[in-house]
């Protein structure tokens, strides 16, 4: 049997690279309502929900952010609401799929899985 090493982690940090990064952090506040603390002269550090990683095979390393939700129709419509446009949904067999795009230039995913989830959700 082997033993389970338990990492001495506390969290995640991830770092999205920016043309516009003023840009992308005010969509952040203010399209996705995510808190952050300064910490020093205007860089924001933002909370994020709770989180969780996959590890996919790829010709080549990298990394992409998704927001999970429990209704992508209706997250789809509130961004349209506020003037985001959405790429199509993609169906696959995890889930469905739409990509947001950030005013820097960037993306980031969005989408309603149909996996079980990592993560312990506050009922």
């Amino acid at each position: 049997m082997s033993q389970r090493y338990v990492a001495a982690v506390l969290g995640a940090h991830l770092v999205l690279y920016s043309r516009d990064a003023d840009a992308d952090r005010k969509f952040l506040a203010e399209v996705f309502g995510l808190e952050s603390v300064d910490a020093g002269g205007g860089w924001l550090i933002f909370a994020l929900p709770p989180a969780e990683v996959a590890v996919h095979p790829a010709e080549a390393p990298g990394a992409e952010l998704y927001f999970l939700c429990d209704d992508l129709t209706e997250e789809m419509r509130s961004l349209s609401d506020r003037g985001i446009v959405c790429s199509a949904v993609e169906e696959a067999r995890w889930g469905s799929v739409t990509r947001v795009p950030l005013p820097g230039g960037g993306g980031l995913g969005l989408y309603q899985p149909r996996h079980p989830l990592a993560i312990k959700r506050n009922t």
